[in-house]
């Protein structure tokens, strides 16, 4: 009994220590939301601080967001950083007098390349000011380091490096795992180029996946060592042969090839920041972060009549109503409430998505073709506007991309697959059909497809195939000729769009919105307000609970794993018709 008795304390003492650990936790959160609140005001000799160590660029994040690094990844949640709202912080701190400059933490930011590249000509732009950019890390990723070239001064610890060395995207491959489990994917699709369903048919990639890939990778790279080259006054064919054999191997190659400054401790910079500043090495430097730099901000233009509204779209393309991409219901919901309403006088979407269902984005391209009927319409693309991203772009007046973006794909596929003997051989299941017309069990998962099915399915593809490339050539003023000869599935980067047409513009969001308000004659006089309403993080934070919690504790057994459970997850959407750009590419 006495044992019994002190496991039954053991685990009452766990659950109220439990329930404790949380209420404090959530004690300590409530008391930052409390000062978040308060009115923030910006000192003499101020530094903005953009530590973007460990966060993942998404496209926007509530203005009262909190800074919550210090819990590390509270409940599972992973720490995001809104690139608008660092935009905005960086156009702040640019004009703000008690601004005197940023110190910059990028080294192991999370993010594509064209996002990577707003933010680097966010601070471009800041520099412009004369005022100071000082950048420090232990380690940078090829990104991170993109970012970070920019600034007057670069830092490394003296034990830290540089991942200098190259684009690289590596696919994962399904066909021997199908072979094992027993199943088959039976696929249908056009053009040659059109690979997201190589993984599940080949072993490795197709020659014109692996033509498409090097063309774009070798594009995008070469557009980042000339923007590296501008930065550190380093010769380009210089700096693409460091680049290309990975000369930086050790910290001091870093500073003897012109990519670090010096190799200095976090206290030396410290010293560093404070002479900058003018004040003695004893007194603590004043920095504030993007978030509240935002919030001290006065808004301008606010009462302005000219508004410019701009949808972010951001996520796979999916029907319904579901939150966190890009759903039919609700995106067609925002385009055509900002069509309807008076007060605003045009329309930017901001796509950043590889693209899905098919039916979705036709349902969006709808909105959108109805949108241009009534106001200018603009697209701006971000990091990845593919596929069914290029769909839903396809009516806008002016398509606006950086040059390092993902687009293209314009192409349509099908996938089902073919359980039986997985079924039958492996598990032992078998079924029996009923049926009262020839293909009353269309499409039935446990037999392999009949030639009259594959006939119907490779039909309806084709149909989609026509129907995308009408869209394009309608939006595009093209002929469906010249459309072909460019889509066939194949993936461009934003530079090689506009050779070909698909592209209007080169340049970020805040072009896209010049351009509009030049359009509606309003260059120095507008108003941009942003949908759909982002939620706060508290709201996000108990939404998700859950499932970050399992995700977190999915990483922590999977560990590099992780990466193919996420792609077999996936395997659940890519059934049904598509049009989605070759797998998730991952540039390193």
């Amino acid at each position: 009994m006495k044992f019994l008795g002190n496991v039954l304390a053991v685990i009452v003492g766990l659950f109220v220590f439990s329930i404790l650990g949380v209420l404090l936790m959530l004690g300590l959160i409530g008391m930052l939301a409390a000062t978040g609140n308060k009115e923030v005001t910006v000192s003499e000799n101020t530094v903005l601080h953009l530590n973007l160590n460990g966060r993942t660029l998404v496209e926007r994040t509530s203005e009262n967001d909190l800074d919550l690094s210090m819990f590390g990844s509270p409940f599972g949640q992973e720490l995001n950083a809104g690139l608008i709202n660092l935009k905005r912080a960086i156009a702040e701190a640019k004009t703000n007098d008690n601004i005197k400059g940023i110190y910059l933490n990028t080294g192991l930011v999370m993010a594509g390349q064209a996002s990577l590249l707003e933010l680097r000509e966010a601070l471009v732009d800041f520099k412009t000011s004369g005022k100071f950019i000082v950048a420090y890390d232990e380690a940078y990723t090829e990104g991170g380091y993109f970012v970070a070239s920019v600034a007057d001064e670069i830092y490394l610890n003296p034990l830290g490096g540089i991942d200098f060395n190259g684009f690289s995207s590596e696919g994962i491959f399904f066909k021997g795992l199908f072979e094992k489990i027993g199943v088959k994917p039976e696929i249908f699709r056009v053009g040659e180029f059109k690979s997201a369903v190589e993984p599940f048919i080949l072993e490795k990639n197709s020659p014109e996946a692996r033509l498409q890939t090097q063309s774009f990778l070798d594009d995008m790279n070469s557009f980042a060592l000339h923007s590296v080259s501008e930065s550190r006054g380093i010769a380009y064919d210089s700096l693409k042969k460091i680049n290309n054999l990975m000369l930086v191997r050790k910290p001091q190659d870093a500073v003897t090839y012109g990519l670090a400054t010096d190799l200095l401790y976090f206290d030396q910079v410290l010293s560093k920041l404070k002479e900058k500043v003018g004040i003695d090495e004893d007194d603590d430097i004043k920095t504030i972060n993007a978030t509240d730099l935002t919030k001290a901000a006065k808004s301008k233009n606010i009462t302005s009549s000219n508004r410019i509204a701009v949808i972010i779209a951001e996520g796979e393309i999916m029907g319904g109503k579901a939150e966190g991409v890009i759903s039919s219901e609700k995106f067609a919901k925002e385009i055509r409430k900002a069509r309807k309403d008076d007060n605003i006088k045009a329309i930017v979407l901001r796509v950043n998505s590889p693209g899905g269902s098919v039916v979705a984005s036709e349902v969006i391209w709808r909105e959108m073709a109805e949108a241009k009927k009534a106001k200018p319409l603009y697209v701006s693309m971000g990091e990845v506007a593919a596929s069914g991203g290029y769909y839903i772009s396809a009516p806008a007046d002016t398509i606006v991309a950086q040059p390092n973006t993902i687009t293209g794909s314009i192409g349509i596929f099908g996938m089902m697959f073919n359980a039986q003997e997985l079924l039958n051989d492996k598990l032992g299941i078998t079924t029996d059909v009923v049926k009262t017309g020839e293909l009353s069990d269309f499409m039935n998962p446990t037999r392999p497809m009949t030639d009259v099915e594959r006939s119907i399915i490779q039909n309806i593809i084709e149909d989609g195939y026509e129907t995308f490339i009408s869209r394009v050539s309608e939006g595009r003023g093209m002929s469906t000729e010249a459309v072909k000869e460019v889509a066939s599935g194949r993936v461009w980067t934003g530079n090689q769009a506009k050779e070909r047409g698909l592209v209007d513009v080169l340049g970020g969001l805040n072009t896209t919105i010049e351009l509009a308000a030049a359009r509606i004659g309003a260059t120095d006089d507008y108003r941009v307000i942003y949908y759909p309403t982002v939620k706060s993080w508290f709201e996000t934070l108990m939404e998700d609970l859950g499932e970050n919690v399992q995700i977190k504790l999915l990483k922590s057994e999977l560990g590099s794993n992780y990466t193919i459970y996420k792609q077999v997850e996936k395997l659940k959407s890519y059934e049904g018709i598509q049009v989605r750009m070759p797998q998730d590419i991952i540039i390193k």
